[in-house]
């Protein structure tokens, strides 16, 4: 008889302990960290017959420690999946999240009424998630992302090596240094901190403990970068270019608003997965 337990019996029982530890989603934090551990598919956990070795158990307790500590299981394991491909991360970048993949398909469908080319510039990249999607998922795309953090940017040219996805990067707070770029850009797209200051510390524990606040921290209403978004990118951006950006909930009419207000005509507010409007898209009249 084994001494330690078979995988399902190991997720069940991490399950329940995390359940008792009051964690969100128990299930898929048991079982991913689980599979980080053997290396395999979270539907092959009932058909793995292998027990865990003491050296295995050992570690897996140690990661639901951590997990029960509300340590997020991306930053247990040091990797986050986004669409199609796997991201490293480090404590300057930002686990990507599903919501942002509604902003690469709206990015998408702007470079898709190109012909799937022209020059694309991601303001904030963190990890790379939405320079390294477009660049994968439209080829004829030139792409340049940029970064304030030259940590966040060790972590990005990383990714994008690993996942072949041709991006140039830069070390920029937003815009500065960019001269080679000015009037050239067909897309411009940003995810940027959009959490008010006040609001920070109400957070879940895996956001407010483990992102970097400087990543999160949208200004005393939250709009700041917006705001800066709107002031600094006209000479970098074709006349026609489009832009998408990332918005908090309830903020999307609010950056439209703020982007009339600069100069940019509003498009649309495009859906996340869960309904909420997520993507702000305008275009850039000169």
């Amino acid at each position: 008889m084994p001494t330690e337990p078979l995988a399902r019996d190991a997720a069940r029982a991490a399950t329940r302990a995390l359940q008792k530890a009051r964690v969100p989603e128990p299930v898929a934090s048991a079982e991913v960290l689980l599979t980080g551990l053997l290396g395999i598919r979270r539907g092959d956990i009932p058909l793995h017959d292998k027990p865990l070795t003491e050296e295995q158990a050992e570690r897996y307790t140690a990661w639901l420690q951590r997990r029960a500590d509300r340590e997020p299981v991306q930053r247990i394991l040091g990797l986050a999946y986004f669409r199609n491909f796997v991201l490293d991360l480090n404590h300057e970048t930002l686990i990507p999240r599903p919501d942002t993949e509604s902003v690469v398909d709206a990015a998408l469908d702007c470079l898709d009424r190109r012909g799937g080319a022209g020059i694309v510039l991601d303001v904030g990249t963190g990890s790379g998630a939405i320079a390294i999607s477009v660049a994968q998922e439209r080829p004829r795309a030139t792409v340049h992302a940029t970064d304030l953090s030259c940590e966040a940017l060790r972590a990005a040219r990383r990714n994008a090596t690993t996942n072949n996805a041709p991006v140039y990067f830069h070390h920029a707070d937003l815009f500065g240094g960019l001269d080679s770029l000015l009037g050239r850009v067909d897309l411009f797209v940003s995810n940027p901190p959009y959490i008010e200051s006040e609001a920070l510390n109400g957070l879940p524990p895996e956001v407010r403990d483990w992102d970097p606040h400087p990543a999160l921290d949208g200004g005393p209403d939250g709009l700041l970068f917006y705001r800066r978004i709107f002031a600094e990118a006209p000479p970098l951006l074709k006349d026609g270019a489009d832009v998408v950006l990332e918005v908090g909930d309830g903020q999307g009419e609010v950056v439209l608003d703020l982007g009339r207000g600069a100069g940019f005509v509003p498009l649309e507010l495009r859906e996340d997965l869960a309904g909420t409007p997520r993507a702000a898209l305008l275009t850039w009249e000169d």
